[in-house]
């Protein structure tokens, strides 16, 4: 889904950073919660992961096409993430 000005529902709810597994990787990967944010603050496209119920979402960052997957949680209203990468070219 190319984003214009419609993003899904759960798109302004908190961010949740604090899976043991992602900050693993923002160590790995060196970057941070705040590069996570900037990432997010402006999205190319929205997609279904692979994973039910997970969403891609692509966008640039500092000259780099970034993905980062995340997890809405309906019930608690807090978006979940679960990776992020830059994509290689």
């Amino acid at each position: 889904m190319r984003i214009g000005r419609e993003k899904p529902e759960w798109w302004t709810w908190e961010l949740d950073c604090s899976l043991p597994h992602f900050r693993k990787r923002m160590l790995d990967r060196s970057f941070t919660e705040a590069d996570v944010r900037a990432i997010l603050e402006d999205p190319e496209t929205i997609e279904p992961n692979h994973e039910p119920g997970r969403w891609a979402i692509r966008t640039r960052y500092h000259g780099s096409v970034w993905e980062v997957v995340v997890e809405p949680l309906y019930n608690e209203q807090v978006v979940l993430v679960i990776t992020a990468y830059k994509v290689q070219p």
